[in-house]
């Protein structure tokens, strides 16, 4: 009996000792994992840390709703002031869909050509030469011939109707109106443009010459006149004188 006890009290020792050796392994192999888990959380490579950081701002601004984001990159924006002696840079860069007026100073002279020039000028010549060739003869309203006489309206047309490649009106009022012929000063006035005159008080253009140079214009007065050529500095023509175009151009030439 006693042996039987002898054995069972060194069995129980023998489990107690095994015992007490394996709970200290186990706790080293999780320790050993620990830090190894920590390891790879954190590597030791430098580019491999910063990935491991975009990784996680990333995952932690895909939380943000829109309105922390877009704080977060206004705080980013650094604003710089302008220094001193620096200077104001308007309209510096233009904002897409605004389109800049125009004025009409800015716009380049058309570049001719010397054919284009030539022809420009036989234009004008033409016109002019059909005008004198026509000194002397009678007014007779409604007439746009040679044959028949002229009034002021159709003298112009006879002169210019072959010459220019729009359709030259017929009447005064036409002529002032036309979209083509682009509205010139006194002060700019050259051989060939139109003047024009109101005589009887109307609202709208009623008499129209053309201008020769040196303060001259060749026209078709009235009933019982012949064509002549005029002063435009005249009192009579100043008063009722209301403005110019210009129809031969080049732009206008055939």
């Amino acid at each position: 009996m006693r042996l039987i006890l002898i054995l069972s009290m060194l069995l129980l020792t023998q489990l107690f000792f095994n015992l007490a050796h394996a709970v200290p392994q186990a706790r080293t192999t999780t320790e050993q994992r620990k830090s190894h888990a920590a390891n790879e959380a954190q590597p030791d490579d430098p580019q491999k840390r910063k990935a491991v950081k975009v990784r996680k701002k990333v995952k932690v601004s895909a939380r943000l709703p829109l309105k922390a984001k877009t704080q977060k990159i206004a705080k980013t924006v650094k604003v710089v002031p302008p220094r001193k002696g620096d200077k104001k840079r308007y309209d510096h860069q233009r904002q897409p869909g605004i389109s800049k007026t125009i004025h009409p100073h800015d716009v380049k002279p058309l570049k001719l050509s010397l054919a284009h020039k030539k022809r420009y000028q036989h234009a004008k010549q033409t016109a002019m030469a059909k005008l004198m060739g026509q000194m002397g003869k009678p007014y007779h309203w409604g007439g746009s011939s040679p044959h028949t006489g002229f009034d002021c309206s159709g003298l112009i047309y006879y002169a210019y109707k072959d010459v220019v490649k729009i359709k030259m009106p017929r009447t005064t009022k036409e002529m002032y109106q036309l979209r083509h012929a682009a509205p010139i000063k006194k002060s700019e006035l050259e051989s060939g443009d139109l003047v024009f005159f109101r005589i009887h008080n109307h609202n709208v253009a009623d008499h129209v010459g053309v201008y020769l140079g040196n303060g001259k214009f060749i026209q078709s007065p009235r009933s019982g006149e012949e064509i002549r050529i005029s002063q435009l500095n005249n009192d009579y023509w100043q008063n009722h004188y209301i403005g110019a175009r210009r129809v031969v151009t080049p732009q206008t030439i055939r």
